[in-house]
């Protein structure tokens, strides 16, 4: 059974898949990088009325496993994710970044990756579809 959320006019279960790698995918995430930066999305995904569900990642990007609500534009959630974490982390990191980055405003590179995740695979719900019966 599905874990579907419900606000007032609907039901739903959105469950994504961010990837976000680092500026010219520098290897500059360490363990307390890691560390800081899952409290920071915590913090984020609570303000945003949104669930972290899984997070980790490599010295190159991160991984995070997200449910949001239907109210939030994607891609402004994810740039707010990104801009106030880069923030953060170049604040309390500034001597380790600097080696890497020479004392720009950078962390996180422009682009990201994001894929729903979960329900039927796409092959049954296509199948489900064409066997609705049609209306005369």
């Amino acid at each position: 059974m599905q874990d579907f959320k419900k606000l007032h006019h609907c039901v739903y279960n959105l469950k994504y898949h961010l990837v976000l790698v680092t500026k010219y995918r520098r290897k500059c995430i360490t363990d307390p990088i890691i560390i800081r930066l899952k409290e920071i999305f915590v913090e984020l995904c609570l303000k945003w009325e949104c669930n972290l569900i899984e997070f980790n990642g490599e010295p190159d990007h991160i991984h995070m496993l997200l449910e949001l609500n239907p109210k939030i534009a994607l891609s402004t959630f994810i740039n707010n994710l990104k801009t106030v974490s880069s923030r953060y982390i170049r604040k309390d990191f500034s001597n380790h970044l600097s080696k890497f980055y020479y004392n720009n405003p950078i962390f996180w590179s422009r682009s990201y990756c994001i894929l729903t995740y979960g329900g039927a695979p796409l092959s049954v719900i296509k199948q489900y579809i064409e066997q609705q019966a049609r209306v005369d």
